[in-house]
């Protein structure tokens, strides 16, 4: 048996068009599922290298391309590209990614996980607030950017990762998001808080924000969490 994850480029349909990915399923040939969703930057080898860990972790990956081939290569750039793309248009699409990697042979179970980064961590709760076929979310340092979702029809557990030297998402905003979902939905989100970490500092291509240890920690609690929450879900 293979010790390395399958590897491919996929396409699928996905609100009203074709939309792209990059799917990775794990040596096993199968297993729970997870969305993987991009930073501003788009779907770049570090969001990549994300689903290739989850798979070779054990789950089926999906990191589903928002952008349609672009990439960003520079603030001003990614800002334009992230404006570009409202929520409600990246949920839709994300929710076409979620029934693609439900209905592939490799994924098992009846809900999926999603982890997030950045734009992406913000997309993770917009997702999990609109569709109840996600159990378990995962924002790292997400960016909210058209208004807190209503968490009403919340049915996933959530845990955030969050740097302490952010300033992209002040911490001062944690307590107030954690009401509202709490309120909304019943469900008490945990957020973690690393120490000396900035933004993106699960980015270990971008040598100036990474922050080993706190990748390091945040990714531990990551597979945790979502082996719990899939397990459950008689994955």
């Amino acid at each position: 048996m293979s010790t390395e994850p399958n590897l491919q480029n996929v396409s699928f349909p996905s609100a009203g068009t074709t939309a792209y990915g990059y799917l990775a399923v794990p040596p096993a040939g199968h297993g729970p599922g997870v969305v993987v969703i991009q930073e501003w930057w788009g779907l770049t080898a570090h969001i990549k290298d994300v689903a290739d860990r989850l798979a070779q972790a054990g789950f089926v990956a999906l990191a589903p391309d928002l952008y349609g081939g672009e990439v960003a290569h520079d603030t001003d750039e990614a800002l334009r590209m992230m404006l570009e793309l409202p929520t409600a248009r990246a949920v839709e699409l994300l929710e076409g990614a979620v029934g693609y990697l439900l209905d592939r042979p490799e994924t098992d179970g009846g809900t999926v996980g999603t982890v997030g980064f950045c734009m992406g961590g913000g997309f993770v709760l917009g997702l999990a607030a609109e569709d109840q076929r996600i159990s378990a979310a995962v924002p790292f340092y997400g960016v909210i950017k058209d208004g807190v979702p209503d968490f009403s029809g919340l049915k996933a557990e959530i845990l955030g990762h969050y740097g302490e030297r952010d300033e992209t998402v002040p911490l001062a905003t944690l307590e107030e998001l954690s009401t509202t979902i709490e309120d909304q939905s019943g469900i008490v989100p945990v957020f973690h808080v690393y120490p000396g970490a900035g933004h993106a500092f699960f980015n270990d291509g971008r040598p100036e924000a990474h922050h080993a240890a706190s990748a390091s920690l945040a990714w531990e609690r990551t597979l945790a969490f979502l082996r719990e929450r899939l397990a459950q879900d008689g994955s």
